[in-house]
């Protein structure tokens, strides 16, 4: 009689031995997943930290030379005007999405400077320190291209987690949505032309 109340009390907690075996494996999933998607964010986050530092020393570098070529280019103020109002609006960009919008902001008007020297100023173009300069900013600019797509391969595979049932459930609890990639401006490679001011037809 007694072994028969005994099983009795056993299947009785049987249901919730289940349900705690359950919850027990549901919680170790839960937080390896957790940890999992934190750690790719974390990645995320420090290679745009790198993307940052490249576009930073680009953002150090055009003032000088700005101050370069400025006396010489008294035609292009509109020009500096729209890269010291793109390096202002880098410098308070909080966000990455932020930064990404300024950092456009800089290709455009940086390109036109640029374009403005190969096709009007060959003087400049020659002097050494101006070719410095523009060497040093080419290469600049070659290594956020690569920082960049560096960047938009971790977002890939951290946003691939984030949609893939079931981490896409955990994600949505935590508020782990996808981040953005960093996508060059369509407009940026087509560099606006510089209209000079001829003294030849004004005078006419």
């Amino acid at each position: 009689m007694q072994n028969g109340n005994e099983n009795k009390q056993h299947r009785s907690y049987l249901p919730w031995l289940i349900v705690a075996a359950v919850v027990v494996i549901f919680g170790i999933f839960g937080i390896t997943t957790y940890n999992g998607l934190a750690k790719q964010s974390q990645a995320v986050d420090n290679q745009f930290a790198n993307v940052d530092t490249v576009m930073q020393r680009r953002a150090d570098l055009i003032p000088n030379l700005v101050s370069a070529v400025k006396g010489s280019m008294t035609q292009e103020q509109k020009v500096f005007g729209d890269i010291a109002a793109a390096r202002s609006n880098y410098s308070k960009a909080n966000t990455a999405s932020d930064k990404m919008k300024a950092n456009t902001q800089i290709d455009q008007s940086v390109g036109t400077l640029i374009s403005a020297i190969h096709e009007n100023y060959p003087q400049l173009e020659s002097n050494s320190n101006v070719k410095t300069l523009m060497t040093e900013l080419e290469g600049t600019e070659n290594r956020i291209a690569v920082e960049r797509r560096r960047y938009n391969t971790v977002v890939q595979d951290y946003n691939n987690s984030v949609v893939t049932f079931p981490r896409n459930i955990f994600a949505n609890i935590t508020g782990m949505g996808k981040k953005p990639y960093f996508k060059a401006d369509a407009n940026a490679s087509k560099v606006p032309k510089v209209d000079l001011d001829d003294s030849s037809s004004s005078s006419k």
